[in-house]
């Protein structure tokens, strides 16, 4: 299975319900990601850090994410400063930085590790069946649900076929280089992924079939809503509150 390293833990955000968790994170990353205003979105990562430190995530489990979420951010600094338009605040040799696409990169960067910060510590800190069981619980299409729930359960067998034939080709002396060849012996190993995986599914779909399936997974946990999540909902709801307040008047 794939490592749900955050999942793991006795916090209060990992004993919180799932259901209050996705309402969370939902509503502060939406209003995070519109916002126009510089301060609501440092409030919103300040949110963020508090809720990780919150949720006890260690920061060197952390830093992987956050090295490939701003590796993206990187090539927007590179490329929104020379071509933003607008007044220009400095000059390079020839070449004129843009005041409104620095801006513009900053709001980003902000933005995308604030979100990143808010979804870790309320998604990831409950294991992915919860949050499958967590949107049952909101009404959350069912379809969508099961879709979630068997997409993750068999990615990580899906990716263990590629590397199965990925080995195969190795012995027998497939050398990947930048040409025709290579290029061609990827796209037939990708091809039969997608094909062993579809057959996989069908023998998998008929043998749940035959166990009785009607759709859905039973539910073995009967946890039910506490007072204390009761609490975080109200938490989350001020949360957003407040930052769709600071957004709309500064």
């Amino acid at each position: 299975m794939i490592e749900e390293r955050f999942a793991l833990g006795s916090s209060l955000l990992h004993r919180t319900d799932p259901s209050v968790k996705i309402i969370g994170a939902t509503v502060l990353a939406i209003i995070i990601a519109i916002s126009q205003s510089m301060a609501a979105i440092l409030i919103g990562l300040g949110m963020g850090i508090a809720l990780a430190l919150l949720a006890r995530l260690s920061p060197r489990a952390l830093w992987p994410r956050f090295a490939a979420v701003n590796l993206f951010c990187l090539f927007l600094w590179v490329t929104l400063p020379l071509t933003g338009g607008g007044e220009a605040m400095g000059h390079i040799w020839s070449m004129a930085i843009s005041r409104k696409g620095v801006m513009l990169a900053l709001y980003v960067t902000i933005k995308t590790n604030a979100i990143l910060l808010v979804l870790t510590a309320l998604l990831a800190t409950s294991p992915v069946h919860h949050i499958g069981r967590g949107m049952q619980r909101l009404g959350i299409s069912t379809k969508l649900t099961l879709l979630l729930l068997t997409s993750y359960r068999y990615l990580n067998l899906i990716h263990q076929e590629f590397k199965r034939l990925q080995r195969a080709a190795e012995l027998r002396c497939f050398d990947p280089r930048t040409n025709i060849h290579t290029y061609r012996t990827y796209s037939y190993l990708v091809g039969m992924t997608f094909v062993r995986s579809w057959e996989r599914s069908r023998r998998v779909h008929n043998a749940m079939l035959m166990r009785g399936f009607n759709g859905t997974f039973p539910v073995l946990d009967t946890t039910t809503f506490r007072r204390r999540d009761l609490y975080f909902l109200l938490l989350f709801t001020a949360s957003a509150l407040v930052l769709a307040a600071v957004s709309l008047t500064w």
